[in-house]
């Protein structure tokens, strides 16, 4: 039986690692593809060359930083939004939604939130809040539903190499921990950390102090599966070697595998 592969990957400004991307969706062959970080305005995104490579595509783009977008493998992707509701004048790219084969594709890149405190750190608990909000939503309707992307959270201790040079990091401290916890206790499945539970799968090494030679990595990319879809997981897994790859994203790909229906 076929199985449906979701992956997400953040790649730090798609028109630059264009190649990288193209020869990772080669070779892994996804049916489903959620990107962040695309650092590229909408006319200037790479639609042609994702289209020839067996594509469909949506997208929502930003100058200079942000951006999302979707990918399917023969077929036209529906778009269902392009922001996350709850704040009609926050203008940054990071939420865009699709439907795809009957299931609710998310693809997220939350705020980063650093320094902290301050007005960055608050803005990322307040969209952080505004998406629990969207996935209560969801759940609420039953609707079978991927929720991907770069949550800029790592969960717990586990998921991070050290917390020495983090403690005073945005993506370790209690409050966004405390938001990702909540939407696990509503519901959502951590898919990778579901079928991985004693290897601490890390889809992000800085490009400073040597850290992807050291494994000095963080796993700040998740897949949260809603229970009407969740019972179809069957594998998942991070596409390490995509980050040692030259003029790699600081991101590796995170992946799943669904029981077709």
């Amino acid at each position: 039986m076929r199985r449906l592969k979701i992956a997400t990957f953040n790649i730090n400004n798609v028109n630059k690692r264009l190649p990288n991307l193209l020869a990772w969706l080669a070779a892994t062959v996804p049916d489903v593809v959620c990107l962040q970080e695309l650092k590229t305005t909408r006319e200037a995104f790479p639609i042609d060359a994702i289209q020839a490579a067996g594509y469909g595509a949506v997208w929502r783009g930003q100058k200079t930083w942000n951006g999302v977008a979707i990918l399917a493998r023969g077929a036209e992707p529906v778009l269902v939004r392009d922001s996350l509701p709850g704040d009609p004048d926050d203008d940054q790219s990071r939420y865009i939604e699709a439907a795809i084969g009957g299931i609710l594709i998310a693809s997220i890149y939350l705020p980063n939130g650093n320094p902290q405190p301050g007005p960055k750190f608050t803005y990322k608990l307040d969209w952080f809040d505004r998406l629990v909000d969207h996935a209560a939503g969801l759940l609420y309707d039953n609707v079978p539903a991927v929720l991907a992307g770069d949550f800029n959270v790592v969960p717990t201790d586990f998921d991070i190499y050290s917390l020495r040079s983090f403690a005073d990091d945005a993506l370790v401290q209690p409050e966004p921990r405390a938001v990702f916890a909540q939407l696990i206790d509503m519901g959502w499945t951590d898919a990778i950390r579901t079928l991985h539970p004693d290897d601490p799968m890390f889809t992000f090494w800085s490009y400073l102090r040597n850290r992807w030679p050291r494994d000095a990595g963080l796993r700040l990319d998740h897949l949260l599966l809603s229970p009407a879809i969740a019972p179809r997981l069957q594998a998942a897994g991070v596409d390490r070697e995509v980050r040692g790859e030259p003029d790699a994203s600081d991101h590796a790909p995170a992946w799943i595998e669904l029981r077709a229906r």
